[in-house]
């Protein structure tokens, strides 16, 4: 019986008609439920079921895009919840592609970064600060708020500024490690956080604790980005481009590099790698990802204020990291989904539907102790149960291994190359 089992689950064939029949039918719930987040959660599953099968790379990234592209947003305008479950998807968007910046610095470099939120805030203040008239009070040139044209150009300049605060951040964290770089990482992001909070005086740049209202949103061909399901599409782009530079860069001469440095800082240093330069572009690289996410964040919430970039930002993302799988780009962003969905959605869908129950009479649970309100407690105890039981991560970072053959006729470049090509 188990052989016959693993017969049929590892022919392609089976497997496509299997997803290609999951795939319909929760796209076809998700369509006729007027709000399902059951079908919705099923239909992005597909993505980690797509995940394991036998497909070539180029098949696993057509289905996928087809999924993201096409049938989750018109499966999902079939009610009136389309907006909110777009609204989910995005968010899922921006933190997967905070997540894999972190994971250049925590899983391939072994930097431990409990600042990195500050990275975020820079993009978001970034675009903030120049979409209203907020600049006008410290720039002597230019009318602001500029025009919501602009807010293509500050995607590459938020990724340019949070490059080189992370190597600002560098710099002076060269000579630690450990815990005393968590430590300096940490004071870092709390520096940022509370120069924006204090620089509203004596010229008003960020607003202070206010923060800084009515952002200009983006436009595009005339037409203003306002809803989260127009969103949806500029995050998606941005995160292919991370996942792509990402998995170019875990299988480059600078990613062996990193992963080197984690290893062992001396071994790699005697080997030829330069740890300054090594540290510094790790930095600034997954510095520049959250930073492009910052400017995201701020067009589409058209407001920024210190609140959203605390200490409890940065750990929550680390989590996210750690969940998924140190150093493995598919357990981060599996880790990131899987933790944004139980924050945005699971959890608040599983309080409103007890509160219900508790005004009906049928059962009563106390305010208090809604999973709304412990969510750190749950979150909590699922890092801990993972940490006992599955330490890796849900998706375990893999090495290539090579036969002795291999590695003597000199082409272990092009077989990574060939196997992470054959893993997607």
């Amino acid at each position: 019986m188990k052989i016959w089992l693993r017969k049929y689950s590892e022919n392609k064939l089976y497997q496509g008609l299997f997803l290609l029949l999951f795939i319909m039918v929760t796209s076809l719930s998700l369509y006729l439920a007027q709000k399902s987040v059951v079908a919705f959660l099923l239909l992005l599953t597909s993505l980690l079921l797509l995940y394991y099968t036998k497909f070539s790379n180029a098949i696993k990234w057509s289905a996928g895009l087809l999924v993201l592209v096409v049938l989750l947003p018109l499966s999902a305008s079939g009610g009136d919840a389309y907006e909110s479950y777009m609204e989910v998807a995005t968010m899922v968007g921006i933190y997967i592609s905070m997540a894999l910046g972190l994971n250049i610095v925590v899983g391939m470099a072994g930097l431990l970064d409990l600042g990195f939120v500050a990275f975020f805030a820079v993009g978001a203040y970034t675009y903030g600060i120049f979409a209203t008239g907020q600049a006008a009070n410290f720039m002597p040139f230019g009318h602001y708020p500029l025009s919501g044209n602009s807010f293509w150009v500050f995607i590459l300049l938020g990724c340019f500024a949070a490059a080189l605060f992370g190597i600002i951040l560098g710099i002076p964290v060269l000579r630690v490690k450990g815990d005393y770089l968590a430590i300096v990482t940490l004071g870092f992001g709390e520096i940022i956080r509370i120069i924006f909070n204090n620089l509203d005086k004596p010229v008003n740049i960020t607003g202070g604790a206010m923060g800084i209202p009515s952002i200009t949103p983006p436009r595009i061909f005339g037409i203003d980005l306002v809803n989260a399901s127009q969103f949806y599409y500029v995050v998606l782009v941005i995160l292919i481009f991370t996942i792509f530079t990402v998995r170019r860069f875990e299988h480059s001469k600078i990613g062996r590099s990193w992963k080197a440095v984690r290893e062992n800082e001396i071994a790699a240093q005697a080997m030829g790698v330069p740890l300054v330069r090594t540290k510094l572009v790790a930095f600034a690289v997954g510095a520049s990802f959250s930073g492009m996410m910052g400017v995201v964040f701020a067009g589409k919430q058209t407001f920024v204020d210190p609140t959203s970039f605390t200490l409890l930002e940065s750990i929550t993302i680390l989590v996210m990291v750690i969940l998924g799988g140190m150093g493995s780009v598919p357990g981060v962003i599996l880790g990131a989904a899987v933790m944004t969905i139980l924050n945005l959605q699971v959890l608040t869908e599983l309080t409103n539907w007890l509160n219900e129950l508790s005004t009906s009479g049928t059962f009563v649970i106390p305010d208090a102790v809604s999973p709304a309100k412990m969510q750190r407690l749950l979150f909590g105890a699922l890092l801990i149960i993972f940490a006992l039981y599955r330490p890796k991560g849900l998706i375990p970072a893999k090495n290539p291994v090579y036969k002795m053959e291999d590695l003597s006729s000199g082409n272990v470049i092009q077989l990574t190359e060939k196997k992470q090509s054959a893993e997607g």
